[in-house]
């Protein structure tokens, strides 16, 4: 009898049982909501970033959304932030979210990052922000886009492990946001979280994420006296976690380490094994002294062969995508913008798999693949 062969995916979280016994403590504490392993998630996260603070969200995407308001940019004053194309649609609908602009930028094609001189061609005096997005964990120049004078939000939702020299990606800039959802380096199914280089804005996301009161209930289930008082600050959407979600968190957090060094093998042996295929390009490693997350790893392919590429590794039980599709070619934001290098990513991009549950015989599986491509 045939065995069948199982199915590659090209993302995947690693889940076990780490995640069982915090979920089990979370679900015999009888504590679901935001609440101490919150609080225990918050403060770790802190520590790896090496920041004072880290406040968790429900989402990467509310977390984009949350430092746009956090500028307090006026709504209807012609405001425009500034941000990759390639990138995610939480990025740009955060800033119209917020009342403002987006306007896209094009990338570094080597790096499928912005720099300085791809801002320069598209900041006006109606520019107030920088968005810089670290694709795939590659960390983007941040400190280079801040002669700009403008404040600068990091998307570093591919980057929990990436630093810059011995500071980490999210920390760089004014705001750093990161995204917790099933396929990211850490996964919590679902989940967020911000850092800022200004406390006052820390602590206004704190009471923002639970519709902008002051104090949560976990807090208000230790103090003293009149406990059950607080204030509204502002209206907002409730973006608070759970503690379902910050305990998986936790056990995630705890075998990161463990699960970069893999991501970094794969990505190694890909550099390795697809290095020398003519119609490959492969991306590009963190400089000497930084460090990359190794989200994903995405190949432009050459000569018209990508869509063929794809649909044969699909056949051979490979499963490939194209994580980005450009935002300024969307009818929903009327751009207009010619933007050479991320439109040609619509056709030769490809993400190939790389997560921690890829095996040995996976890898050579799909690199063989690769190379017996009749293209």
């Amino acid at each position: 009898m045939k065995t069948e062969q199982k199915f590659i995916q090209v993302f995947s979280s690693q889940l076990g049982s780490e995640e069982l016994d915090q979920v089990r403590d979370c679900l015999e504490r009888q504590w679901i909501g935001m609440g101490p392993k919150t609080a225990a998630l918050e403060s770790a996260l802190a520590g790896h970033l090496g920041v004072d603070d880290f406040v968790l969200l429900n989402s990467g995407s509310n977390a984009l959304h949350m430092a746009v308001h956090l500028l307090d940019i006026p709504v209807g004053s012609n405001a425009e932030i500034i941000l990759p194309s390639y990138t995610w649609v939480a990025c740009a609908s955060a800033v119209m979210l917020c009342g403002l602009k987006p306007v896209f930028c094009d990338i570094d094609p080597k790096t499928m990052n912005l720099n300085a001189a791809t801002v320069e061609r598209v900041i006006s005096p109606r520019s107030v922000a920088i968005m810089a997005v670290h694709y795939a964990g590659l960390p983007a120049p941040v400190a280079e886009l801040a002669r700009f004078g403008l404040p600068v939000i990091e998307d570093a939702a591919h980057a929990i492990d990436s630093r810059v020299g011995k500071q980490a990606c999210g920390t760089i800039g004014n705001i750093g946001i990161f995204s917790f959802d099933s396929v990211k380096n850490l996964a919590m199914g679902e989940g967020g979280g911000l850092v800022a280089r200004d406390s006052r804005q820390l602590q206004r996301a704190r009471s923002l994420r639970l519709c902008g009161i002051t104090k949560t209930g976990y807090e208000a289930s230790w103090k003293q006296e009149r406990w059950w008082e607080h204030e509204i600050l502002e209206a907002f959407p409730k973006m608070s976690p759970s503690d379902l979600s910050a305990a998986v968190g936790l056990a995630q957090l705890s075998k990161l380490k463990a699960a970069q060094a893999r991501r970094a093998e794969i990505w190694a042996h890909y550099q390795c094994e697809l290095g020398g295929i003519s119609w490959i390009q492969c991306p590009s490693d963190a400089p000497a002294g930084d460090r990359h997350s190794y989200f994903t790893y995405c190949v432009l392919v050459q000569n018209g062969r990508r869509d063929r590429l794809a649909s044969y590794l699909l056949e051979k039980g490979i499963y490939t995508t194209l994580r980005f599709h450009p935002l300024h070619l969307s009818p929903l934001y009327r751009s207009g913008a010619s933007l050479p290098a991320t439109e040609e990513l619509m056709d030769h991009a490809l993400n190939l798999p790389l997560h921690p549950g890829l095996s040995d015989s996976d890898l050579v599986r799909i690199v063989e693949a690769v190379r017996k491509f009749p293209g």
